[in-house]
């Protein structure tokens, strides 16, 4: 049995300036309040970062997501390096979003594994444990040398689609890097499964090239982690329909929604886009619906400061 002085640790929640709005959401759902920091930049852009109340010998979680720019990185390490100096006894990263996650193989010649940096620096800068959903690489676990708790989005949305209650349902990953996630979908939604083999020109930019499985007279959900640009998104959607697909949904965790990506999700054939509040959106848009996370973060973080399992939330 774990000693019980574990569990008689204070707690604290304190939140970077990325997605405070999902902060206080999942500290709400935690049933607490977030804590006091100060957070600023001088005026040559030097952020600075204080706690306001002690947590000496506290269980700290730091949420902060980081997408770009690179600011929401730098702010997440100096709030870490804070908290360790703070004397906090336990520190964990809870990243909704982990950018440069896709850039975590050397697939080319002379570039950086920029995932690895970043685990790296987190490491270096006193996390004991990151939480963090949907992760591009899922082998970016193992650039750790501390915990990973890795979540899924795919609960809120499986819930979200269920409620639909779309006839002649089949689910459709939009690339190849996609398709193991769509089909753990399409196993709990009990739907059929296709694919879209396509092939990338350059850096953004994707060609649709064939549609592997039947669509004609299908609705059709689409499946993917990120939404960047929602070129490849948009481009599969306008395949899809052309292959006599009816109403053609997709759903995404994460909507950096950069560049053209409003207005090629406008002016596109998709009835509905459905991403999380990993990243707070740049506007509102009649065809995107957000759904929270905030829920499975607070459960998450609930059982991780009381030494409990996370993995009855690992759904895939």
């Amino acid at each position: 049995m774990l000693p019980s002085y574990r569990h008689e640790r204070p707690i604290a929640l304190f939140a970077g300036r990325s997605n405070p709005a999902l902060a206080r959401r999942i500290a709400e759902a935690y049933g607490q309040e977030l804590g006091q920091v100060t957070i600023k930049n001088f005026s040559d852009g030097e952020i600075y970062v204080r706690y306001e109340e002690s947590i000496r010998g506290a269980d700290v979680f730091i949420i902060q997501s980081t997408h770009p720019g690179a600011e929401n990185w730098m702010e997440l390490l100096l709030m870490i390096d804070a908290a360790r100096r703070a004397s906090a006894a336990r520190i964990t990263a809870v990243i909704p979003y982990f950018g440069y996650a896709r850039q975590e193989r050397k697939d080319q010649p002379r570039v950086s594994i920029a995932a690895k940096l970043m685990a790296n620096m987190l490491t270096t800068a006193g996390i004991d444990r990151l939480l963090t959903m949907d992760l591009h690489a899922p082998q970016i676990q193992g650039f750790f040398d501390v915990p990973v708790d890795h979540l899924y989005g795919s609960a809120v949305f499986t819930e979200y689609v269920q409620q639909l209650n779309i006839p002649n349902l089949v689910v459709v990953a939009p690339d190849v890097g996609a398709l193991k996630m769509a089909r753990s979908y399409a196993k709990r939604l009990q739907a059929e499964l296709a694919f879209i083999d396509k092939r990338r020109p350059r850096q953004n930019e994707a060609e649709v090239v064939n549609i592997i499985g039947e669509v004609e007279g299908r609705n059709v959900l689409l499946i993917d982690d990120i939404v960047d640009t929602a070129g490849t998104l948009t481009n599969a959607a306008w395949a899809l329909r052309e292959a006599g697909a009816r109403e053609i949904y997709a759903a995404c965790t994460h909507a950096l929604l950069s560049g053209p990506a409003y207005e090629r999700i406008e002016s596109s054939v998709l009835t509905k886009l459905v991403v999380t509040d990993t990243i707070p959106l740049k506007r509102p848009s009649e065809k995107i619906e957000v759904v929270s996370v905030a829920e499975i973060f607070a459960d998450a973080i609930r059982r991780i400061y009381t030494d409990e399992s996370v993995s009855t939330l690992f759904v895939e």
